[in-house]
């Protein structure tokens, strides 16, 4: 079953997977059978495995990647059997975001004006970074990761991130102008120098990014809605997503390149990443309960 999952593995990474949870898994999977004696993969021994992880998620991720390398190998052996993937009965559940008002952003980009020690670049390098996610989505790894040679005239080349996608994300005018004004003070000495840097001039570390950031929010004032928790880091990216929603144009055609377009720039693998922000605020699910009710009228009406 080794060479098998060496196979699989092999073919998914080449995909752009990262997999190593899975190799992890599998090949823990595979000792498993083995220990029984067995070389294909067969439902109950999946079960028996996976009954082994400690909380109901963490059972169902372990038969889930079992059922996903047994659909793989079964095509071309049909002795392998095919576990239920929902066996356990788990289901996914997202915590709610905070989503940040316009007001909020602008106190939270003053807040980290305010950063010292006074006169380093700390304050204006943590002001851009929290404008340039609010403008793009980006999410902080993809900006952490920028050097001076992924600013183009045409926009910011994200590279190799997620899922192995590279993508040009275009800026807004100003969104490009308050890049320009930070790397004229930034003063990268070649192409490959990362764009936010720390106080010893290396790339800023996501730990040090969030711990910051989570100050600001205190400072700046900013409280947690009666669904969501704390507002996060990443919060930014959902709320540029929810704001791109509500402008979508009215019409099904226009709002299904509107989405497509939406999923492109944020570097989603498939669009049914972004259907999922349509569940981030009570306010967007109104406006498509109210869509579906007109949709539903007009055709009793016909």
């Amino acid at each position: 079953m080794l060479n098998a999952i060496e196979t699989y593995l092999a073919l998914r990474r080449a995909a752009g997977f990262a997999m190593q949870n899975a190799e992890c898994l599998l090949k823990s999977f595979a000792s498993f059978a083995a220990e029984r004696g067995q070389t294909h993969v067969h439902t109950q021994t999946a079960i028996d495995w996976a009954a082994l992880g400690p909380s109901v998620a963490q059972r169902d991720a372990r038969l889930k990647a079992v059922c996903r390398f047994a659909r793989h190998v079964r095509v071309e052996d049909a002795r392998h059997g095919t576990p239920p993937a929902n066996y356990f009965g788990a289901r996914k559940t997202r915590r709610p975001p905070h989503i940040y008002s316009a007001e909020e952003i602008g106190r939270l980009i003053e807040a980290a004006l305010r950063l010292g020690p006074k006169g380093s670049l700390r304050s204006l390098t943590y002001a851009t970074l929290i404008a340039l996610l609010s403008a793009t989505g980006l999410r902080i790894s993809e900006a952490l990761k920028l050097t001076a040679a992924d600013m183009t005239n045409d926009g910011l080349l994200i590279r190799e991130t997620k899922f192995r996608k590279t993508r040009l994300v275009p800026l807004h005018d100003t969104a490009a102008a308050g890049l320009k004004r930070y790397l004229r003070r930034r003063r990268p000495r070649s192409d490959d120098d990362p764009v936010f840097v720390d106080a010893r001039g290396q790339p800023l570390r996501y730990l040090a990014v969030r711990d910051t950031f989570n100050r600001l929010v205190g400072e700046a004032g900013i409280r947690p809605t009666a669904a969501a928790r704390r507002p996060r880091l990443h919060d930014l990216r959902h709320t540029f997503a929810v704001r791109a929603l509500q402008s979508s144009p009215a019409g099904r055609s226009r709002c299904g390149a509107h989405m497509a377009a939406l999923a492109t720039y944020m570097g989603h693998v498939n669009i049914y990443a972004t259907y999922w922000y349509l569940e981030a605020t009570a306010e967007l699910l109104r406006d498509v309960a109210a869509a579906g009710e007109g949709f539903m009228s007009e055709g009793r009406q016909a």
